[in-house]
């Protein structure tokens, strides 16, 4: 079987470089492909997290809302408790001043301490009926005073009372709020806990892409080498085909040279004239015959 020549052998190097590099190419746009796919994961990645992000301030301040409605509503619920308390206080008071209450009502005995007052300032009484009229003028006023401090303890339960009604008006708006909030803080944190499964998948899939594409531009190195291998082996024949070309290139011009010599020395011989490229040679040779 023939040995192939060089040029043989640098064609069908040359066509393997060229198969080299398709596959490299190939396997190059196998591997972008891996890293786009990778990459549109990841931008739908941080995009998600920064959705989850707002979620959970969202939540966060939903929860602090929270927090604070059910402070209100437990002070409420104190005040609430309090005025109950007081107004029960108040009742127990009104009973030990009912039982003191005078038979006579606030106006007719108003109208008799006025009458022994005006009785005092313009009668002339003798001492004794001046201290009948004053002592009966204490009496009078206490017995007024405990109408008036009756008035003043059912005014003050009417007033406790308007309080209470403000207060489960204001606690039942604040339950509603909290119960809004409480909803929507639930609503908001189960979204979350969705994009958070969501973001998961993605990084899963993400990384499934990355680790593909680094697979991927492992199998370029052995196909990079052996370009590399199979460019210097190209690179080498050439060089030992010109060495070799060069070679046969020196050898003609020898034997030229050689030829050139001859036919001069025979010139000479003969006495016939020499041209001046024939005197050269001679000269660097020598110019015996």
């Amino acid at each position: 079987m023939p040995v192939p020549s060089k040029n043989q052998k640098i064609e069908e190097l040359t066509k393997k470089l060229s198969e080299l590099k398709e596959r490299k190419d190939k396997v190059n746009t196998e591997a972008a492909e891996w890293a786009k796919k990778r990459d549109i994961l990841n931008k739908q990645l941080k995009s998600l997290r920064a959705e989850i992000a707002e979620l959970k301030n969202e939540r966060d301040t939903l929860n602090a809302k929270v927090k604070e409605l059910k402070q209100q509503r437990e002070t409420t619920k104190k005040e609430f408790h309090d005025k109950i308390e007081e107004i029960n206080k108040l009742r127990k008071e009104i009973g030990v001043y009912s039982k003191k209450k005078p038979q006579k009502n606030r106006q007719i005995l108003q109208k008799e301490l006025e009458s022994v007052e005006w009785k005092i300032q313009t009668t002339p009484l003798s001492v004794q009926e001046d201290k009948e009229l004053v002592e009966k003028v204490k009496q009078l006023e206490t017995r007024l005073s405990i109408h008036k401090k009756l008035e003043q303890l059912n005014q003050k339960i009417l007033e406790l009372q308007t309080e209470i009604k403000t207060l489960k008006a204001n606690n039942n708006t604040y339950h509603q709020k909290l119960t809004d909030n409480a909803q929507k803080s639930q609503e908001t944190h189960k979204k979350m806990l969705e994009k958070i499964e969501e973001s998961k998948r993605l990084k899963t899939e993400a990384d499934n892409f990355h680790k593909l594409f680094l697979q991927t531009r492992e199998r370029i190195k052995p196909v990079q080498d052996e370009l590399v291998l199979t460019s210097n082996q190209i690179k080498h024949l050439r060089a030992e085909m010109q060495a070799e070309e060069e070679k046969e290139k020196k050898k003609g011009e020898d034997m030229l040279k050689e030829k050139l010599e001859k036919q001069a020395r025979e010139k000479l011989r003969r006495g016939e004239k020499l041209s001046w490229e024939e005197f050269q040679l001679l000269a660097e040779k020598g110019m015996e015959a």
